[in-house]
């Protein structure tokens, strides 16, 4: 699951981002624009509650539209971490999204669901008509 952030649909990278992740094996299985409002950026982002940046951070996915993409690949969540890059994108590796899309660390265009902590869960968050076994399918 990848979200396509606030400041990529301003910049109109929508495309270019889906470009890039189909070009890479993975098929787009769903997708929905949606404005998401303090309440439900607060518990998307849940895990970083008391971390400095969780403020600017909710501020920041509350101002614009994202883009929510359910895509399927084999071995899917690893391989769409390492097509993200860093979140800094200065320190991402040249050619993936945020090194060559994003401006800074706070606004580095995508969010990709992480492996190792709840990716059945951000997937339900974004597409809550899937169950669990749909979900993991299309992560794999």
């Amino acid at each position: 699951m990848l979200v396509i952030k606030p400041d990529a649909v301003r910049r109109k990278l929508v495309g270019e981002i889906i470009k890039r992740i189909e070009t890479d094996g993975f098929v787009l299985r769903d997708a929905r624009f949606m404005q998401l409002v303090r309440t439900d950026a607060e518990r998307f982002y849940a895990i970083h509650k008391g971390k400095v940046f969780f403020d600017p951070l909710v501020a920041f996915m509350t101002s614009g539209p994202v883009m929510a993409l359910l895509i399927e690949r084999e071995n899917g969540l690893h391989r769409l971490r390492e097509l993200a890059g860093a979140t800094d994108p200065k320190q991402a590796a040249p050619g993936t999204i945020r090194a060559d899309l994003g401006t800074s660390t706070r606004e580095n265009v995508v969010h990709a669901a992480n492996p190792d902590e709840n990716p059945d869960e951000e997937i339900r968050f974004y597409f809550p008509e899937k169950g669990t076994a749909n979900a993991r399918e299309c992560t794999q």
